[in-house]
């Protein structure tokens, strides 16, 4: 949830050497001048958005799509799917350099619920409500208004935690958010789901080059004759 720790969780987890992919990151690299992603923005909310060299005035939109449900589906649909792409080649380069598993680092997870079915285990990082909006105003000057504004866009942290296989508590102190987190390194260090899912695309890429060279065999069978 937003203001809740995630960042302080993940960089628990880059201290334990276990790679964190972050959404947030792809998300400021999608809007750069000259990108696709940019264009579209420009092309949806017009220059108000951007700043006088070109950058996106972030605080600029975020008023905008805060203020308006509708306005906020019209970018979720134009950054998520490019977002959602750079994870996902993230994964991959992960994988094949031999990682057990990886952490991806998602603010809108449930909200967009895109990238669910792709994933072995959530981890929600909570904290109290008092907590989360105090944290939010000091992190981003907001006013107690425009914190609960953004707080409210985003699925309650009491239902995340229900849909959640791990939550990581953060509103004690950071020794105590550092001890939740080793367990659940400890967790998927003993696991062998990467085992599995390694047997099962290899599997399917051996099934792929079959059918492959079944083919250039049909083919060229049919071209001798």
């Amino acid at each position: 949830g937003i203001a809740s720790g995630k960042s302080t969780t993940a960089n628990i987890f880059k201290e334990k050497q276990i790679p964190v992919i972050d959404a947030d990151v792809f998300a400021r690299l999608i809007v750069k001048p000259g990108q696709k992603a940019w264009n579209e923005i420009h092309k949806a909310f017009g220059n108000d958005v951007f700043l006088e060299d070109g950058q996106l005035n972030r605080e600029a939109l975020g008023k905008i799509i805060f203020a308006d449900i509708n306005k906020r589906k019209i970018l979720n649909k134009i950054t998520h799917p490019k977002i959602q792409k750079m994870m996902f080649w993230a994964v991959i380069k992960y994988f094949f350099e031999g990682h057990k598993f990886v952490i991806l680092d998602i603010p809108l997870l449930f909200e967009t619920g895109t990238l669910l079915p792709f994933l072995h285990k959530i981890i929600t990082v909570s904290c109290d409500q008092k907590t989360q909006l105090k944290r939010l105003m000091e992190r981003d000057s907001y006013t107690e208004t425009e914190a609960n504004q953004r707080i409210s866009s985003q699925m309650s942290l009491s239902l995340k935690c229900e849909r959640s296989d791990f939550v990581v508590d953060n509103s004690a102190t950071f020794g105590e958010t550092r001890k939740q987190v080793e367990k659940i390194v400890s967790y998927f260090q003993a696991s062998n789901h990467h085992v599995q899912v390694r047997i099962y695309l290899a599997t399917c890429l051996i099934i792929f080059f079959c059918i492959c060279g079944l083919l250039v065999f049909l083919v060229c069978k049919l071209l001798i004759r």
